[in-house]
C-alpha cells in the first residue's frame, strides 16, 4: 500500500536558518524540487508526497512526484485534515511541531522531524 507522506513545509523550511524568511515561496519551491528528486530518504515502497504550504509560500505549484496543497488558513489544520482522511492507510507526517504531532497521532499517523527530509540540517 502506498504511504501518504504529508510535509509541513513551513516547519521544515524554518528548521534551518538559511535566509528562508527573505523568500518563503522560493524556499518552499526548493524543498518541493528536492523532494521530487530525492523522495523520502530511507523509506521503502511507494509514497505519495503532499507538501502543505501556507501564507507567503502560497502559489507554489505541484510537480510530478509532489502534490502541493495550499492551506486556506492554518497549515496545521490542513495537515490534520489530510491525516484524518488517510485513516486506515499508512501515513507519515514530517514536522517538529509538538501540538501537530499530537493531533495527527490521534489518526494513527507516524511522525518524524524535519531532518528526515533535510539534507542540510
Amino acid at each position: 500500500m502506498t504511504t501518504l507522506v504529508i510535509i509541513d513545509a513551513a516547519n521544515v523550511v524554518g528548521s534551518v536558518p538559511d535566509g528562508w524568511w527573505r523568500d518563503r515561496r522560493g524556499a518552499a519551491e526548493r524543498l518541493r524540487d528536492r523532494l521530487a528528486v530525492d523522495g523520502i530518504p530511507g523509506r521503502e515502497g511507494p509514497v505519495e508526497i503532499v507538501l502543505v504550504i501556507e501564507g507567503a509560500a502560497r502559489g507554489v505549484e505541484s510537480v510530478p512526484g509532489v502534490r502541493v496543497e495550499a492551506a486556506p488558513g492554518s497549515g496545521d489544520d490542513r495537515i490534520t485534515e489530510l491525516a484524518a482522511a488517510a485513516a486506515g492507510r499508512p501515513c507519515l507526517v514530517v514536522t517538529a511541531d509538538r501540538e501537530l504531532r499530537r493531533r495527527v497521532g490521534e489518526f494513527g499517523a507516524e511522525v518524524v522531524g524535519p531532518r528526515a527530509v533535510r539534507r542540510d540540517s
